[in-house]
């Protein structure tokens, strides 16, 4: 039996790694479970899977979860905060991490993990995002195992060959670029007017992946693409000029490897994340994953086209920021997590966004990411600064160009 913790339960990620478990209950047992403060389905989560501990960030929801599960008599120790998501991230019985935590909450537990010499399913782009250095160094120096489960970095993955990790670059196997491919999001054919008044229900409908709010306005605003350009570079030892990203709106091809001598290799499957996990935890072997099967003949036609970066700004912004190198992408990040935010509030426009995060990159500048503390720092003077804009653009006595861009409109 392999030991897991599956570091946010309760999100799409941790609901559907739970679904493949289920068909592998002889192979897996579930040690820990962690959500933010959803009880409900968390507790629901627990007496089913019975784990020996589960994790509240939330300390009212901790309390609230333990006496639950004292009343339903359910043995299963209840721990709080930071430091229980470490802890169970970094148990001698736990050999595997689902590290799915949306955003930079889940890069401390997610980096305890690797520095312990797990086998790290990596969900939570943000960890590479932030720290890529100090990450790889850790998951390096502590023979831990990194498997991508983002569908179009395990599809990299797939396509690269096994020894992909022991090289020092792409050039040395023999790859030309990679593509990652992009469905476009709800908002590929709109037209620039249109996007300034789009609603956080419209960004939240993505029109083939089921996924968090967040990672839905990612996705629209194609910064969720941006932060997988980061963490391939990171992933795969890839310079960023060597990643090409190209719309897909089937979302058939999860991404492809282009080498040297002309051959392009590609996954294809259904858009269901459980393809991914299975692959993940199963690696190198394979095993059931409960995804239908695709069928070529229904598909018919696959198409592409390229990215206009002037409507997705965003995704240009993320390559200036990893060419920038240092902390300019934790800034990026942060600036992005309190844009979305503040979008899902109804306080920010939709096309006001990648403002705010260009704003805060010209305002704060990157620095050498040495030690995880600097970047810790720039993350949080990037938040402070991003929501200052934000609440001037909330004050009704402010004037500039982002003028009408909060709420019901654009700039």
């Amino acid at each position: 039996m392999t030991g897991i913790t599956i570091l946010g339960a309760t999100g799409t990620i941790g609901i559907n790694t739970l679904n493949v478990l289920k068909q592998h209950r002889d192979e897996f047992e579930v040690i820990a479970l962690t959500a933010y403060h959803q009880v409900p389905r968390l507790l629901e989560q627990c007496l089913e899977w019975q784990p020996h501990y589960a994790v509240m960030v939330d300390p009212n929801a901790a309390t609230q979860l333990a006496q639950a599960l004292t009343a339903a008599r359910c043995p299963v120790q209840v721990l709080s905060g930071k430091e229980g998501l470490t802890q169970v991230a970094t148990l001698p019985e736990v050999k595997m991490v689902m590290a799915a935590i949306v955003g930079s909450a889940g890069l401390l537990p997610t980096l305890a993990a690797a520095t312990a010499g797990k086998r790290v399913l990596l969900a939570n782009k943000e960890a590479l995002v932030m720290s890529g250095q100090l990450f790889m160094d850790a998951v390096q120096q502590q023979g831990a195992e990194l498997l991508p489960i983002d569908s179009e970095h395990n599809a990299i993955f797939q396509c690269l060959p096994m020894t992909f990790q022991q090289t020092p670059g792409l050039e040395q196997i023999g790859v030309n670029q990679i593509w990652l491919t992009a469905s476009g999001g709800p908002f590929r054919t709109y037209s620039p007017e249109q996007l300034q008044h789009v609603t956080p229900e419209q960004a939240c409908a993505h029109p083939k992946w089921k996924m968090g709010r967040k990672i839905s306005v990612d996705s629209a605003t194609m910064m969720n693409k941006g932060l997988e350009v980061i963490e391939a570079c990171w992933l795969f030892a890839a310079r960023s000029n060597q990643i090409q990203v190209v719309l897909h709106p089937q979302s058939i091809i999860h991404s492809l490897v282009e080498y040297i001598d002309g051959s392009m290799l590609a996954q294809l499957g259904n858009p269901d994340m459980r393809t991914p996990i299975a692959c993940a935890l199963a690696w190198p072997k394979r095993m059931t994953s409960g995804v239908a099967r695709l069928n070529l003949l229904e598909v018919a036609r696959l198409e592409f086209e390229p990215i206009e970066l002037a409507k997705f700004p965003c995704l240009k912004l993320a390559y200036e920021a990893m060419a920038a190198g240092g902390t300019t992408t934790a800034i990026l990040n942060a600036a992005n997590e309190v844009a979305v935010q503040s979008f899902l509030e109804n306080r920010l426009a939709f096309t006001a966004i990648p403002k705010v995060i260009d704003q805060t990159l010209s305002h704060i500048p990157g620095r050498i990411a040495t030690h995880l503390e600097t970047i810790l720092e720039d993350d949080a003077q990037a938040r402070e600064f991003a929501q200052q804009i934000v609440d001037r653009l909330n004050h009704p006595s402010f004037s500039s160009p982002y003028q009408g861009g909060v709420g019901n409109g654009g700039p």
